[in-house]
């Protein structure tokens, strides 16, 4: 019996360019295990040729949860000069956070809105882009811009309970965000500059170091 991939339903959306920001984008796109990179650079899976954005911005990461047989994912943050919004929670440079069945992201003025049908091969996954005329995220100050003023507080992640992912090829697992962390960062005042940089307010403690984005 074949084995049915996964597939991931992504939307995108551009307040100020609208469809045309994503023209290079494909309706579908099938990637093996290793991590789906997203940026402008040449070198990515995903190319968007956007001047905010990094090289590689986003990296898209399947991975097997203990006593699992489907696919999960986890977002990690790419970029040193940017700051990527999830469900609400922030990730900033290496941060990265398990996506739930359906997520919310903005980073560098896009949204995005990614929903997961899970299916049994363990092989390969299958993204299907609809770029959208309209906003994806209607919550205040949920999408990001060049320079925010403040930064709204983050709500809990859909299940955001304690995993140990393993990854699909890669000789480590990669580090959990906790909410906890995302919750006393986001409680703080943070700024961002007007290139787009952000500077985030942490108590000085060796788990919580601060570093730019």
């Amino acid at each position: 019996m074949e084995s049915s991939l996964t597939v991931l339903r992504v939307s995108l959306y551009h307040p100020t360019l609208g469809t045309a920001a994503f023209i290079n984008v494909p309706l579908e796109l099938q990637h093996d295990t290793s991590p789906l990179l997203i940026g402008r650079g040449h070198d990515t899976h995903l190319q968007l040729q956007l001047p905010h954005l990094s090289r590689r911005h986003l990296s898209l990461e399947p991975y097997l949860e203990p006593g699992s047989t489907l696919l999960a994912f986890c977002l990690k943050n790419l970029s040193r000069k940017s700051c990527v919004w999830v469900n609400g929670l922030l990730l900033r440079f290496l941060e990265q956070v398990p996506l739930s069945v359906t997520n919310r992201i903005s980073f560098s003025n896009i949204q995005m809105t990614i929903h997961i049908e899970r299916g049994t091969s363990l092989e390969a996954f299958v993204c299907c882009f609809h770029m959208s005329p309209s906003p994806l995220i209607y919550r205040p100050k949920a999408e990001e811009t060049d320079e925010w003023e403040s930064i709204p507080q983050g709500q809990p992640l859909l299940g955001s309970e304690e995993r140990t992912p393993v990854h699909l090829g890669l000789s480590t697992s990669p580090p959990r965000l906790g909410t906890a962390h995302c919750s006393q960062a986001l409680e703080e005042e943070q700024k961002y500059s007007s290139r787009g940089s952000c500077q985030t307010l942490l108590s000085a403690s060796p788990a919580a170091e601060s570093k730019p984005c």
